[in-house]
Order: C-alpha cells, then sequence, then structure tokens
C-alpha cells in the first residue's frame, strides 16, 4: 500500500505528514467505525475487509512514520525498570525483596506458633498414657 492511500484511507490529506500520535488516533477511530463485530451478519465481509485494509494502511502510515522520525531522533533508550543505568539499573533489588522476604517468614513463624499452640491444646485435652509419647 502506497503512503497516500493509506492516509487518506485513515481520513488524512494525500499530501500530510502526520504525527505518531494522531495516526494512532485516526486508527483507533477507524477501527471503532469499521469493526467487523458491529455489523450483521450479512455486511461481515465488506466489514472485515476494510477493517484488513484499515489495519495495513496503519502499519505502513507506522512504519513511514519511525523511519521519517528516527533520522532526527539521536539514541534514545527507554528504561523499563524504572532506575537509571547510570545508578546500577537495578540496584533496588534488595529493596523489593525485604518485603517478600518478611511476608514469608511472618507467615512460616505464624503458622508454626498456630500450629504449636493447637498441639499444646489436643495434648490437654486428650492426654496420653504412652509413656513413649510427649
Amino acid at each position: 500500500m502506497q503512503g497516500d492511500e493509506a492516509r487518506t484511507l485513515l481520513g488524512f490529506p494525500p499530501s500530510s505528514h502526520p504525527t505518531l500520535s494522531q495516526v494512532k488516533a485516526a486508527y483507533k477511530r477507524k477501527v471503532w467505525e469499521s469493526h467487523p463485530d458491529l455489523f450483521p451478519a450479512q455486511q461481515k465481509p465488506h466489514a472485515e475487509s476494510k477493517f484488513k485494509l484499515i489495519s495495513e494502511a496503519y502499519s505502513c502510515l507506522l512504519s513511514g512514520t519511525r523511519r521519517q522520525g528516527s533520522s532526527s531522533v539521536t539514541n534514545t533508550r527507554v528504561v523499563r525498570t524504572g532506575v537509571p543505568r547510570a545508578q546500577g539499573g537495578r540496584g533496588n533489588a534488595a529493596l523489593i525483596r525485604v518485603p517478600f522476604l518478611f511476608i514469608i517468614l511472618g507467615t512460616v513463624a505464624l503458622g508454626g506458633l498456630n500450629a504449636t499452640r493447637a498441639y499444646k491444646k489436643e495434648k490437654a485435652a486428650y492426654p496420653s498414657h504412652n509413656p513413649f509419647l510427649p
């Protein structure tokens, strides 16, 4: 699909240069208008073909805007961990692990405490006459 054709299909003038956010917004709007599930059974084949054309136009314009934008943008990296790479990147792993460690140890300790209490209560209710049992 040509760029002019894709722009016209998404509602832009043929010689325009839409930004990435404009392309995404136009794609979402067109998808909501022409999604095949919104049409009755007899109109679904036409809606499916239009939906495929819109998706193809979106991918065409998306790859075109990325190619255009990549020449003007210098090396930018998105850090997905939320911690800047200059500070080690994953230096806060201990801060994340500590609460989980406390939760696990607390659960085990309270579980053991409850088991000990239940054992003592059972032993008091039903004393054993066997000298080998505690």
